[in-house]
């Protein structure tokens, strides 16, 4: 039986247009230094609402003040999704 004949492919080449996009890398060093500071906040604040029976942080907001407590720490949860 005869050798059937081997074609030669042409290496793959890109289209020029997508050579010359790059990818654009994003500086997120700020990510961890904000969301510790969200949740240390947020600890902080809790802790002083009970440590001072109510009297501090802001005597006006009452119980309130556990949940601007946990707003912090919401805020830190919210921004630890950009970390990479």
């Amino acid at each position: 039986m005869p050798k059937s004949r081997i074609r030669k492919k042409a290496d793959f080449t890109p289209p020029a247009a997508k050579q010359a996009t790059a990818i654009k890398l994003t500086n997120r060093s700020w990510v961890a230094p904000v969301m510790l500071a969200l949740f240390l906040i947020g600890l902080a604040w809790i802790v002083v609402f009970y440590v001072t029976e109510g009297d501090l942080p802001i005597d006006a907001l009452g119980n309130w003040n556990i949940v601007v407590g946990f707003g912090f720490i919401a805020g830190g949860f919210a921004v630890s999704t950009q970390w990479k």
